[in-house]
């Protein structure tokens, strides 16, 4: 593909609350044995991309770990490849990224250095697929400056937490504001962006010597009306998880055996670093309906409609219902958990109850005591 990807996954979120303070919101586990970022790199991987620059910041070393070898996407090759740019010290600067334009200022060598026309910038923690090649055949076709990944959301949908954008028939897009008040479109940008190499370092440029450093307020919605800015329109799954309650709705989504078949039965793949770990076991007394359970995991009781990622050993007589319990998690006999999420490397003590609401998940983050001195 005529294109360079880079990866913004160096941004926090108060959203996320307890879940973030582990690690950044790119690396939060997905769908059992997904990493948030295994979405976004497999579709650069799946459209021919072959260099990748991903941008880390905030509580990265989870996310470096999982990136540490880039063979898992296809990456270990001798042109182009993975690379993962956090913020460094050099004679002209000494700042954190201050921002996504920011972020991509301070790499701006990895820009110049790439031969490649354009760029494709996408966020970290998007769950979707898609073909990068279509959305650059429909930039070129519109003759555009920056094409973004747009969705039509349904109508009870809440996008305020979102970039709402407007168009006219052709496309093009004639009103974009990010995270409005009051919405008065449904339909929001996806933070996939393509646009012209050369324009993105002359705009990038432009921004820093003002002391601008948002990518979004400062350039995609301070141009909308100079530069030709339109709308792809995504008809596929799309979300993201940049929320406590949009990162439970969307590994729920997963129980659903059309999502599960979209994302694992159907080209393309979606792949991950891959731990040499035995399948689950099931013990007598274990009762498991409609929730995925990942590699690793030992069950002794009543599982319902959750997800178990890897390594998590649930207890005698325990009632899981609803829930997500993240990896290395320890649950104890006789516990029930419903409508909550289990931080990972968690020891839930036997005789405990931990009950959230369908409309307000609990997060559950207890010591892990098995590994204390």
């Amino acid at each position: 593909m005529r294109a360079v990807g880079i990866v913004l996954a160096g941004g926090n979120s108060r959203r996320m609350r307890e879940l973030s303070k582990k690690r950044a919101i790119a690396a939060m586990p997905v769908a059992g044995s997904f990493r948030s970022i295994d979405f976004v790199l497999s579709n650069m991987s799946n459209s021919h991309i072959q260099s990748v620059a991903v941008l880390t910041q905030y509580n990265s070393r989870s996310l470096n770990e999982h990136l540490s070898s880039s063979k898992w996407w296809d990456f270990g090759r001798k042109q182009g490849g993975l690379y993962v740019f956090p913020p460094t010290i050099t004679a002209e600067h000494n700042d954190w990224y201050r921002g996504t334009a920011d972020a991509l200022y301070q790499n701006l060598d990895f820009l110049k250095r790439s031969h490649e026309p354009y760029v494709v910038i996408a966020a970290g923690d998007g769950i979707y697929k898609i073909d990068y090649n279509k959305v650059l055949e429909y930039h070129i076709e519109k003759k555009a400056d920056i094409t973004i990944v747009c969705k039509d959301m349904p109508a009870d949908v809440d996008v305020t937490r979102f970039g709402m954008v407007k168009t006219n028939a052709d496309g093009r897009i004639t009103d974009f504001e990010e995270k409005p008040m009051v919405a008065d479109s449904t339909t929001i940008s996806c933070g996939i962006y393509v646009i012209r190499r050369r324009q993105l370092i002359e705009l990038l440029e432009r921004s820093a010597g003002e002391g601008h450093y948002d990518f979004v307020k400062d350039i995609l919605v301070r141009y909308k009306n100079v530069k030709r800015i339109y709308a792809y329109k995504l008809e596929s799954y799309w979300n993201n998880i940049a929320s406590v309650d949009a990162y439970y709705q969307t590994n729920m989504d997963f129980l659903k055996p059309d999502v599960r078949k979209y994302f694992f039965r159907e080209y393309p793949d979606i792949y991950s670093k891959v731990d040499d770990l035995p399948p689950a076991k099931y013990n007598p007394g274990a009762d498991v309906k409609n929730s995925l359970v990942a590699s690793g995991c030992i069950l002794n009781g009543k599982v319902e409609n959750s997800l178990l990622f890897k390594k998590v050993f649930i207890g005698n007589n325990c009632v899981i219902k609803n829930s997500i319990i993240l990896n290395d998690v320890y649950i104890g006999d006789n516990t029930v958990i419903e409508n909550c999420i289990v931080e990972s490397r968690a020891t839930i003590r036997a005789n405990t109850t931990y009950i959230g609401k369908p409309d307000d998940v609990k997060v559950v983050v207890e010591e892990n005591e098995r590994y204390t001195l």
